[in-house]
This record gives structure tokens, sequence and C-alpha cells, in this order.
């Protein structure tokens, strides 16, 4: 052992003689995590003073979450779409799905950010191209020529599943030898990457740049804004637990590479990282996605190396991650019927399985849902160890397509090839070639059975049947330009929705009262008067306060059904966590049950045979103010709002619709389509010495 850490030294000691003279090493060392790259062009769309701004804010709606060519899975699933063909898209140009449809928007989002896998960024690309260096090793080989146009079939699905699931392990598993010269830079520069046969850092490199070209130039000041970025892609060392993370920019200056799993597996080191970043002039935000397969692990009440959480800890987090996705196409992170037995509407899109998790595995409800993490904030507040959790909520769609899907009627896929049909999302049943196509499949690659008898018809057993066409990112901002919705990102004044371009305004005061709701002042008299979603409302001499809420509909959606306010509060005396779902708003005229804290049934309906609605029940717009009932001054309490359009047909039955089918029987035939608030905080006299840390 001694003799080979000495030539382990000795090599060291060489290397670093012989980067000394050749004038290297400060090359190595200024090639690092923290060195900051500015990828504007020469010639950025300046509108100037024609950018429009309005003081009230206005409702900006897109999704940070989007996947291309470059994530590694995105690739094995046939996508090509480059981070250009996604800005297309997200401004309105229908683009190709690897299966040869259009994707196409309704109407254009305002803003969008390309997220593509930091991990292995545009590397699986060059195994599979023939002509690049890296193509040359054994390994590579199952990638060859993966994406030519005639090999993106149907039936290659199969065959791609088994090179994710087994190939791609085994292809990154590739270190080199502890003496290789490699491996010396890699410790140098703290690029672990570097020491990995299967990474080349210049192609990371080449497609980190391309992302973020990409984002410059199609960010246009006042009419459509783009975000630099990517997703951190981690998960915890045991149980597999997701950690994912996006990572967006404020600006055009970036960091020359993206910081990944491969970097630490610990997000705390990602925070650290970024407040390096914020240091050196470049700020920028994390935000936690799909803790709903997180095996209970994302929103935990200890750190990554199973110690207490303190108020350092609480501090950094929510420096670094003060807005969390609540929706997108694996599931909704809301609640879960398990935590909230008490909600009729917990149950709503779950995904119980981890992610990526291989056989599929049961996620833990507890630690992996949002509402049980603003209750574990207060919780580790009242114990004094602050507030982690104390984040707002924006949805997004994480599409590995570059094409987010929000339209149930017209839901796509989220992966490519092996969920771009119906018969691949298990929505309708197998045709007898594909059950005998997947039969071999199993066979071929010793795989248990990926089909399922339901009600005697035979379905794929992918567990897509679990995903949905959600969600979209919604901030109120002055203007349409990347530093006013990055603010609103910091002070958390945004909203979440499963994919509807509702809107929702929610504010708190002691004068809400005195607002006449059909003022046209009404929206600067609520902002003069008190304070909005995602911020603190501090007591005011045991006065009780009052909210004001107001939801429009999507004009192409449903219309609204009710307004709900979601209300969390901590026992002073024991530390026991409560909740409470109040309506506070009915469409149609109706009135709240006192009772039962309960809108009556407005009778809205959908026909399951060709998914048309009522068009008789519901409401453009809903607007109320509403004083909680069981207010208390001394107890800190959050409250948030979930607005609640009519029900609308499940993506799976509009499939089974097209098809002629009967719609799978074991799901849900609708949904209620349905938007989140950020949250506002009470806080009581005694705690006026807590500050928003944003």
């Amino acid at each position: 052992m001694k003799v080979n850490r000495l030539l382990i030294a000795l090599i060291a000691v060489s290397t670093l003689l012989y980067l000394s003279v050749t004038g290297s090493y400060k090359v190595l060392q200024s090639d690092s995590a923290l060195e900051i790259v500015d990828f504007s062009l020469s010639n950025p769309k300046i509108n100037g003073n024609q950018i429009p701004s309005n003081p009230d804010k206005i409702p900006l709606y897109g999704d940070l979450h989007v996947h291309t060519k470059y994530s590694f899975d995105a690739y094995i699933f046939g996508v090509t779409s480059t981070p250009y063909d996604a800005y297309k898209y997200a401004t309105g140009e229908a683009i190709k799905h690897p299966l040869g449809y259009d994707m196409k928007l309704k109407e254009p989002l305002d803003f969008y950010a390309v997220t593509d896998h930091g991990f292995y960024m545009g590397m699986v690309e060059n195994y599979a191209d023939t002509s690049s260096e890296i193509s040359k090793q054994e390994w590579s080989k199952p990638f060859h020529n993966l994406n030519r146009p005639e090999n993106i079939t149907l039936q290659s699905g199969p065959e791609r599943a088994n090179i994710f699931s087994s190939v791609l392990t085994q292809a990154i598993i590739q270190p080199y030898p502890l003496w290789h010269p490699r491996v010396i830079q890699a410790w140098l520069t703290k690029n672990l990457q570097l020491a990995l046969t299967s990474f080349d850092y210049d192609i990371h490199k080449s497609a980190w740049a391309d992302v973020a070209n990409a984002a410059e130039e199609f960010n246009n000041p006042g009419k459509f804004t783009t975000f630099i970025g990517y997703e951190f892609t981690t998960s915890t060392a045991v149980e597999g637990g997701n950690l994912h993370r996006n990572v967006i920019f404020n600006s055009s200056n970036a960091p020359i590479r993206p910081w990944t799993r491969i970097d630490s597996l610990n997000p705390e080191d990602l925070w650290t990282w970024m407040d390096g970043l914020r240091e050196r002039g470049v700020d920028s935000l994390a935000m936690p996605h799909n803790s709903n397969g997180s095996n209970g692990q994302m929103f935990e009440v200890e750190t990554f190396r199973g110690n207490p959480i303190d108020v350092d800890y609480s501090e950094k987090r929510m420096r670094n991650e003060p807005v969390v996705e609540i929706t997108q196409v694996k599931g909704t992170s809301d609640t879960h019927p398990l935590l909230s037995p008490d909600d009729e509407w917990a149950d709503f899109e779950i995904m119980d399985k981890r992610v990526g998790s291989r056989p599929p595995a049961y996620s833990m409800p507890q630690g992996g849902y949002v509402r049980d993490a603003y209750l574990r904030g207060l919780t580790l507040d009242w114990k004094q160890q602050g507030n982690p959790y104390k984040f707002g909520l924006i949805g997004s769609s994480d599409t590995h397509t570059g094409a987010g899907s929000f339209d149930e009627e017209n839901y796509w896929s989220k992966v490519g090839i092996l969920d771009g049909t119906a018969q691949g999302r298990a929505s309708v049943p197998l045709t007898d070639e594909r059950i005998d196509q997947l039969t071999q499949y199993s066979a071929a690659y010793n795989q248990p059975p990926s089909t399922q008898k339901i009600e005697g018809r035979t379905y794929a057993d992918t567990g897509f049947e679990q995903w949905g066409a959600s969600g979209l990112a919604v901030a109120w901002a002055e203007e349409n330009t990347r530093d006013s919705i990055f603010k609103a990102f910091k002070r958390k004044e945004t909203f979440a929705t499963t994919g509807t371009r509702l809107a929702v305004r929610f504010f708190a005061g002691y004068d809400m009262n005195a607002i006449e709701l059909d003022s046209e002042n009404m929206v600067q008299e609520a902002y003069a008067k008190g304070v909005t979603m995602g911020a603190d409302l501090f007591a005011s001499d045991n006065q009780t306060p009052q909210f004001l809420v107001w939801a429009q509909r999507d004009k192409n959606g449903a219309p609204l059904q009710r307004i709900q306010i979601i209300k969390g509060w901590v026992e002073n005396g024991s530390g026991t966590p409560h909740e409470t779902v109040y309506d506070v708003a009915c469409s149609d005229g109706l009135v709240v049950d006192p009772l039962t804290n309960r809108c009556p049934d407005n009778g809205a309906r959908v026909n399951i045979n060709d998914c048309s609605i009522s068009d008789d029940a519901g409401a453009v717009e809903l607007k109320t103010t509403w004083t909680d009932p069981k207010f208390d001054p001394t107890i800190k309490a959050f409250y948030y709002v979930r607005v609640l359009e009519n029900p609308t047909c499940r993506w799976s039955t509009w499939d089974a619709v097209k098809a002629g089918v009967t719609p799978r029987p074991d799901l849900h035939q609708t949904i209620q389509e349905r938007g989140w608030s950020s949250p506002i905080w009470y806080i009581p006299e005694q705690s006026k010495i807590d500050i928003n840390i944003l």
C-alpha cells in the first residue's frame, strides 16, 4: 500500500512539474466550475423603450424544465430536437416528434428554458456518431447510429429501453487508472468528470455552449424571455430517492460548465457552488422537482449527511431554492391521500413510483409533497432550527422532446418513442402485433412481462399511465424580461398550473375588507394595503387579517368551479402540525356551507363518449375576501390558494375516444385542472425578528 501511494505521489509531482514548465498549470487551474463565460450575442435583440411595463404586474406563462437531444435519456429514446427547436416551439412554431407527427402549442408561451441534464450533457449523441473519437471505444457500440432516421422506429423502443436501463450504466462507469494524467487533471481542476474514459470535456462544453447560445439567440426582451439553465440530476446514495433540481441563471453570464452529480451527489454542495457564483456576480436559482418520486427524501428533517437541520442550513437552502415545481408530467406533488385524508381533491395525478427506479419501486409520501414540507418547515421553525421549506410554487413540463405537452386533448408524450403513442402510454389496449413484440422483448432481454391484463384487455405495463399533461410556471412580473421574471421567482410571487392558463391573485392584510372588489383599482389597493403571495404577513396588534383572492379562467379551458384556501399551522404547546382546506368562493352563485366549508355541487358534467363538457355551469372569474374562522394571532401559519376548474376529460380518456375504444377502467376518466398560488406566511408578534431572507 505504501509503495502504491508513493508511486501515485511521484506521478503527481512529476505531472505538476511538467505542467509548470509547459505553462499548462494555470490553464488547468482556471478551467473550473466557477469560471464565468459571457454567452451574450454580439448583436442582441434590444427593444429599448418599447418594452411594455405594468406596475400592477401581469401573469407570464412559461416552462422551466425542458430537455432536448443533449440529455442522455432524451437522445436514447429518439429525440433529435435541438435547443433551437425547443425555443421555436415555445414561440409558436410546430416541431416534429421522433415518431414524425407535429407538436404545436395552441398559443405561444411567454418564457422558456432548455434545461438539459448537466450530467453527461451531449455525450450520448457522440457515442452514436461513428465518426467521433469517443465512439471508437468498445462500450460505445450499442449506441452507434442510434438516431439515424431509419432507426427511429416504434419497434426500436424495447432495445432503447434496454440501452437506457442496462447498457448506459456500464458505459459511463469507465474510469481511467489512478496514475493516468487525466485523473491528475481531474484532481487539479476539481472536475471529476475528466477521470472517466466515457467523458470528453470539449464535447460537454460545446453542448453546454449550444444550450446557452440558443437561449441568447431567442431571448427577445418585452416579447419572449429565455433563461440559460440545466438540470442537476442527483439522488440519494441509498434507496434511489430523486433529488433533481433545475438551475437557471439570471443573465447571459453563466459558468463554463454545469455542476453535476459527478462533482457531488449532495445538493448542499450545489448550493455552495451557486453561492460561489453569486459572489462573482452571477445569480441563479435551483428548483426542486418530482419530490413525489423522492421516496420522502426531498423535504427531509435532517441534512443530506444525516445531521440536524439548523438555521444556517435553512437560510442557505432558501437563498438558493426559493421556488419548487409542484406539478409536471411525472405527477403532482401538492399532497397525497395518505397525508391529507380529509382533502377530497388530494388524489390527483399521483405518481407513486420513485423517479427512474428499475424495477419501479414505491415512493414514500411523507417528505415528498409540498404541503407536508410546509408543515415540516413550521415544525422545524418551532424547534428553532429555521424553516428550509418556505418556498413558492411553479409548474413545468419535464418534456424530453423539446415540446411541453400541456393540453389534455393533445397530449403527445414525455419521453419520445416509448410513450409517443396511445398504446405506448398504456391508455388504449395493445394490438396483437404489439403484444408479440413486447413478449419477444421480455424474452430477449430477460425482463419481466411488459404487458398487463385489465378486465380482459391487454395494455402495456409501463407506468406511463400515471403521467400527466402538465404543467406551467407563472410569474407576476412588471414586464417580460429576464430581470423582471427572475425577481418574481426570487420574491416567490409565482403560481403553478396543470397546463391551463388560468390566473390567480392572492393578498393578505388588515384592511382588505375595505377594498371594493369590482373597482378598477382593486389590485393597486391590495398591493398598498397588504402583501401578496410568497410574502410574510406580520402580526399587527392582534388584529385578524383578511385574505383577498381572485381567479380568472383560461379562455381556452373549462370554467372555474371553486377557489380554496389551504391552511397549515403548528400548535404552540406541542408542535403538532395541522391542515385544513376551506372553500372560499363558489361558481354559479352558490354559497359555501359553513358547517362543511365546501361549495355545493355546481352540476358540471363531462360526456365521456365525446369529452364534451357542460356549457351552463362554472364561472369566468371568482373573487372574494375571506377571514380565517379559527385564526389565532399567536400561531404561525401558512395559507395558499388552490383554484379548481370544472371537470374535463383526462388525456387517457381523450386517447380512448380518438381510438374508438372504452376508456381504461382503472384510470380516472376526468380531471379537474387547477392552479396553486405560492403561500402567504403569517408571523406572530413574538416572531417579528423573523425575516424573509430573500
